[in-house]
């Protein structure tokens, strides 16, 4: 009899769990946010590197147009100035390469910079959910120019009212 009641006791515990579970994720959708770090590989301090985080929100399907046979598009009537977004957060970053080569203490610093980044936005309840990365150089003979960029995508539940 003891043991009957102590399992009808934790199925009714669990399953008030998973109840309140689903009425949170009713109560919430998922909102996403992607930090762009651009540091530069174009030796003494010429170069531009920055964490750049877009503070405005945005409605793609403003700017989107639907093909119906495959050729004709009405993308010609979106202008691009009115794509681009005027408030924006910019962290300034120290290049990769210095007048010697490859500088450690850059990297360091840059490091130390990107971490405070992502502690800051878990603090505000974000997640980081996923990171890509990618290197543009033309790496010729007189290579002097190219970038690493990397995605930071992040995710919170957001309460809907």
């Amino acid at each position: 009899m003891y043991n009957n009641t102590l399992i009808i006791l934790l199925v009714s515990v669990v399953s008030l769990g998973q109840l309140k579970a689903q009425e949170i994720s009713k109560a919430s959708q998922q909102e996403f946010k992607i930090v762009t770090v651009v540091e530069s590989i174009v030796p003494m301090g010429l170069g531009r590197s920055r964490i750049i985080d877009s503070k405005t929100q945005v409605d793609a399907a403003q700017f989107a147009t639907e093909r119906t046979d495959g050729t004709k598009s009405n993308q010609k009537e979106i202008s691009r100035k009115d794509i681009k977004i005027d408030e924006l957060e910019e962290t300034k970053l120290l290049n990769f390469f210095s007048a010697t080569g490859i500088n450690f203490q850059n990297i360091a610093s840059n490091d130390a910079m990107i971490a405070s980044k992502i502690n800051s936005m878990i603090s505000e309840g974000w997640n980081l959910t996923y990171v890509t990365s990618g290197v543009e150089s033309n790496a010729g003979a007189d290579d002097g120019q190219g970038i690493f960029i990397t995605r930071l995508f992040f995710s919170r539940n957001q309460l809907l009212e």
